[in-house]
């Protein structure tokens, strides 16, 4: 059987794209080796979020004394919080086989090869497809360091698929948001955590000032970090591993610990998924795609962590499957993909959209700046919030929104706002002249708005 179109990878871009193709009336198969949802729902961002919850939970169960609440006795159960997890991970799951199943999607488990001109095989079969979209996501990538491949040495699928890994103490490599967040998760539960980052700053592709109250509250909470730290070797045997680095100053330094963590960022899993003579262009082994994700060859189309440049987040894939889907049809990409909001699930968290300051400046953009502090907001004060911001850049000559930073309660869900709001090329002053609910989070948006009107 011949079908419309043919999709490798079930993550958030292969499962949309699958969707809105079966939407549009379009036969679908979707191949995908491991389960729906692909790293995001199985490894990455809901194990991730929802052991995070349960950490931030305990740690304020242990610390309410402020609000005249005492929790004697209070624990937890590490198993407990990863079997929660993969309940909420089996149900998502079972929520997008089901949005499969509606639109009458094919669905094949296992290794697709693209052999070319439409063609996918998959397990000793052959299909045939129209149009294919590769949505094969990534995977743990680390530099080669000597010892990384040692027992003891562990990714971040590691501790987040299944019953995870339990840690007294855990050496962190890579201060991106994998290893913040992970940080995060094992801080509260009174594991020793140290984190190494090569970069100047935590979160390197981030504001500064950022990256600057990130640290000051990791390390409130516990964590050991070192910024430009080169990492040269890992020894030792599970439960005692040694990570031998040089420091800022060139100087040999130990860090020891039960475990490793390699957080050193993915690379695009496109090993094996293209036959002898079949693959498009590559970029460093990922798939060089134009706007809507059409890659060298006719009727292929790249989307998600696959692609070559591209911005590694599950909303990012997802967008690009529907402008994937609607060229393939013929049709205006529906979604712009120029104005990208990224999400850090820290505590605080923390959030960005469009240009900083920096950023802005060396645009040659003349920007002035607008930030409320967390201390200033009522329900940042009676939920004990960290010290934090939020804080809008705006041209100077237009008062037009290019950019917003954030680092308190709710970024992640305040940067949906802020985001329409650099999207559309709103203006500080229209911004300010929205009402907003007293008493909130989103009163920060407002201050920040109303120092710039």
């Amino acid at each position: 059987m011949c079908y419309d179109i043919a999709v490798i990878g079930g993550g958030p871009g292969g499962y949309t794209a699958a969707a809105k193709a079966a939407a549009a009336g379009c036969s679908v198969v979707l191949f995908e080796q491991d389960e729906l949802g692909g790293t995001c729902l199985n490894r990455g961002c809901m194990p991730t979020k929802a052991l995070l919850h349960a950490a931030e939970t305990y740690h304020a169960m242990t610390h309410s004394e402020s609000l005249g609440l005492r929790a004697e006795g209070a624990g937890y159960d590490f198993a407990a919080m990863h079997a929660r997890k993969n309940a909420v991970v089996q149900t998502l799951r079972q929520g997008i086989e089901k949005m499969m199943k509606a639109g009458k999607v094919t669905v094949v488990k296992g290794r697709a090869v693209f052999a070319g001109q439409g063609t996918v095989l998959c397990d000793g079969q052959t299909w045939q497809a129209k149009d294919v979209i590769v949505a094969a996501g990534a995977k743990p990538w680390h530099p080669p360091i000597e010892g990384a491949d040692l027992p003891g040495v562990f990714n971040s699928n590691d501790l987040l698929e299944g019953e995870g890994k339990h840690f007294a103490s855990l050496i962190i490599i890579g201060g991106g948001v994998i290893g913040v967040e992970c940080a995060s998760i094992y801080l509260p539960l009174g594991c020793k955590v140290t984190i190494l980052e090569a970069a100047a700053h935590l979160l390197p592709p981030m504001d500064r000032e950022i990256a600057q109250r990130l640290t000051l509250t990791l390390k409130k909470q516990g964590a050991a970090i070192t910024a430009q730290a080169q990492v040269e070797r890992i020894a030792g045997t599970p439960g005692r591993m040694t990570v031998t680095y040089r420091d800022k100053k060139g100087q040999v330094m130990e860090a020891t610990a039960e475990g490793v963590l390699m957080a050193t960022g993915r690379r695009a899993d496109v090993q094996d998924l293209f036959a002898p003579g079949a693959a498009p262009e590559l970029s460093r082994g990922a798939i060089v795609g134009d706007a809507v994700g059409r890659t060298s060859l006719p009727h292929l189309y790249v989307i998600g962590d696959a692609r070559a440049g591209n911005i590694q987040l599950a909303h990012v894939a997802a967008a690009q499957a529907e402008n994937a889907v609607a060229a393939i049809l013929g049709r205006e990409p529906p979604v712009d993909t120029a104005v990208v909001p990224s999400c850090v699930y820290t505590s605080p968290e923390i959030a960005s959209v469009g240009l900083t300051e920096d950023e802005a400046k060396v645009a040659g953009l003349t920007v002035r700046t607008g930030k409320a502090l967390t201390g200033a907001n009522g329900k940042c004060l009676i939920e004990r919030a960290e010290s934090g911001y939020l804080k809008l850049v705006a041209d100077a000559a237009t008062g037009r929104l290019v950019g917003a930073q954030l680092v308190c309660p709710r970024a992640t869900d305040l940067i949906g706002e802020l985001t329409l709001a650099v999207q559309r090329g709103l203006t500080a002053s229209e911004l300010a002249a929205v009402i907003h609910p007293h008493p909130t989070f989103c009163e920060m948006v407002l201050a920040a708005a109303q120092t710039l009107a």
